[in-house]
């Protein structure tokens, strides 16, 4: 039987889909023939063939707006890629409670608020939906320097398998973990391509993930061939990250070997 990942027609929703990680999904949504709507705090250019809104996905008035407006135009939604997210580096003993608070909010309710609007329309077509969260390997390892945010990351895990039970069969929720990922940002993120270079060392794939393989996964689990698959949480980061411990004990390996 032949396999096609086909999203014809339907209506796809991508939070903050016009940068990063978020605008790699919304190219491959769209290649793969979806309408696409991104949206964000601000005004962006979003990828040719997309339109883009503005909402604070933290707002539920303002996310209640997004989807009615949506749902008003194109009579329908199909897809939701709750992708909005991040945090700066800040030491969990040092952070404010209201900083916590702001990336908790981004990072884990705004998935539940969207989800939450997406689900009411859902639930009311005939095909339901499919919901797709962007989570993070943070979620299952330690998160120094961005301790909220992994927290944040966790809860979105867990959020998918509970929102998959509560509105199956109509609605299908899974996630993505997703691991390092080559932005334009990347480099000074990291310091320099030198360290992105040694850092990719690390990773079995040999390198950072490119924003459309995210895509890639998103759209399988948007589609068709993905019907029977919900409440899944779907690692892609290159077969994960080493063990410092090993890293440690082969470098020294390595200068024993070179001092016999």
């Amino acid at each position: 039987m032949p396999l096609h990942l086909d999203l014809t027609g339907r209506v796809a929703l991508v939070t903050g889909g016009a940068r990063g990680i978020g605008r790699g999904i919304s190219e491959v949504l769209l290649a793969a023939g979806a309408t696409v709507v991104t949206c964000g705090r601000s005004e962006a250019e979003p990828p040719t063939g997309a339109v883009h809104r503005l909402c604070d996905v933290r707002d539920p008035e303002s996310v209640a707006a997004l989807i009615d407006a949506l749902t008003a135009e194109h009579d329908r939604l199909d897809i939701v890629v709750n992708n909005a997210g991040g945090a700066p580096y800040a030491l969990a003993a040092e952070a404010s409670p209201r900083f916590h608070d702001k990336i908790v909010g981004l990072n884990l309710m705004s998935s539940l608020l969207v989800s939450q609007a997406a689900n009411h329309v859902m639930q009311g077509q005939p095909g339901g939906g499919a919901i797709i969260n962007i989570s993070s390997i943070s979620a299952s390892r330690p998160s120094p320097g961005t301790a909220a945010y992994g927290a944040a990351k966790a809860g979105v895990d867990a959020l998918t398998a509970s929102l998959a039970q509560e509105w199956g069969p109509k609605v299908r929720v899974n996630a993505v973990d997703v691991g390092l990922v080559r932005t334009p940002d990347t480099a000074d993120h990291y310091g320099g391509d030198a360290t992105v270079v040694a850092i990719e060392a690390t990773i079995p794939a040999g390198r950072m993930a490119d924003v459309t393989e995210i895509g890639q996964v998103v759209a399988f689990l948007a589609s068709d061939l993905a019907s029977y698959v919900s409440g899944a949480r779907l690692a892609c980061h290159g077969g994960g990250e080493q063990p410092v411990f090993l890293h440690i004990a082969q470098n020294a390996q390595n200068t024993q070997g070179e001092s016999q």
